[in-house]
């Protein structure tokens, strides 16, 4: 059962202008920049990397000294040295990565990125402390066999690879073999989108391996793929938040019951956005460095950075949310926490 600090996760408020970025983000820590001791650094979720490397640049240009926020990538190098004085660790892809990598004995990271809320298997120890919300769809390649729209029932039966269900003419699209695309097995996104399509038993045609939200993939660049995508990283990626790799490349965001995951303008369509196809996003932190009492240096730091009065819930950070495409949160939602 999950217990929640606040009930308002259904308000979902844009905010009502963006403020130009000063600063570009960072992906990992800069060259030659190690992390202290001290600093609040995680890791986890591709789908909030980018912003959170944003948040990391423009938080710590108004702190002296430490705690700085600093925030390690997905994908790179294989191994990662969260910060000064802390063992190598194989680097965490994905939500479920990070969290795990959070709750190992002796971790020195102290927060993860997740872009899914506590499942079964969850520490209760982990808080999740939500900033923003996303949805997930399907994509395909433009121009390619998809067609507009499909239904959940649709998507669930293309990826059991449902006999008589596995070409795109059955769905009224052009003829040809369908593809069924997941990211790797700790994405966030992955575990998401099969829950809200009804868990289907995964059938032999379903392919695990492309990195989500990299539309540049070449195994995407198929006429007859199918694959699931942030909402929101998409949207930010067009809004030029991108580069060679973390980009959409020639995928385009499809329909889900009739019901377009972005409004006319390139937002997320809040319609879409619904208990099933939206989500709340999340940094994950141990209970006790959280509630630490009496409070410390690493429970106040966290506290200014992800807590309702922090950095990421300010005017300014969620201009950023708003910058990489996602919504926000009202007031008494941001920041607060939920656990399994």
């Amino acid at each position: 059962m999950r217990h929640t600090a606040a009930k308002a996760f259904a308000a979902v408020a844009m905010t009502a202008a963006l403020t130009a970025v000063a600063v570009p983000a960072m992906a990992d820590p800069a060259t030659g920049t190690v992390p202290a001791s001290t600093d609040i650094v995680g890791a986890g979720s591709d789908t909030t990397q980018a912003l959170l490397n944003q948040f990391s640049t423009d938080y710590n240009a108004t702190v002296s000294g430490t705690p700085k926020l600093y925030s390690w990538d997905a994908t790179g190098s294989a191994t990662i040295t969260p910060k000064s004085g802390a063992a190598s660790i194989t680097r965490p892809n994905g939500s479920g990565a990070g969290i795990t990598a959070l709750n190992a004995a002796g971790s020195s990271l102290d927060y993860a990125r997740s872009s899914r809320g506590p499942q079964t298997g969850d520490l209760s120890s982990n808080l999740f402390v939500a900033f923003a919300k996303d949805a997930v769809t399907w994509s395909a390649k433009s121009g390619g066999h998809a067609p507009a729209n499909l239904t959940t029932q649709d998507l669930f039966d293309i990826y059991s690879c449902t006999a008589g269900k596995t070409n795109w003419s059955a769905f009224g699209g052009t003829a040809g073999t369908i593809k069924p695309y997941l990211p790797q097995i700790n994405s966030g996104t992955r575990s998401f989108f099969l829950k809200a399509i009804g868990n289907p038993t995964l059938g032999s045609c379903v392919v695990t391996g492309p990195q989500e939200n990299q539309g540049t993939d070449p195994l995407l660049d198929d006429v007859d793929v199918i694959f699931p995508y942030s909402a929101g990283h998409w949207v930010g990626q067009a809004n030029g938040h991108n580069d060679a790799v973390d980009d959409k490349g020639n995928l385009t965001l499809r329909s889900i019951n009739g019901v377009a995951p972005l409004t006319a303008s390139g937002t997320i369509n809040s319609v879409f956005a619904n208990p099933t196809y939206g989500r709340v996003l999340y940094n994950v932190v141990r209970d006790s460095d959280w509630n630490a009492s009496p409070a410390t240096t690493k429970s106040t730091a966290l506290r200014a950075i992800f807590g309702s009065s922090g950095y990421l819930c300010s005017t300014a950070g969620k201009a950023s949310t708003v910058s990489y495409g996602y919504l926000t949160l009202a007031a008494a939602a941001c920041g607060s926490t939920t656990h399994i």
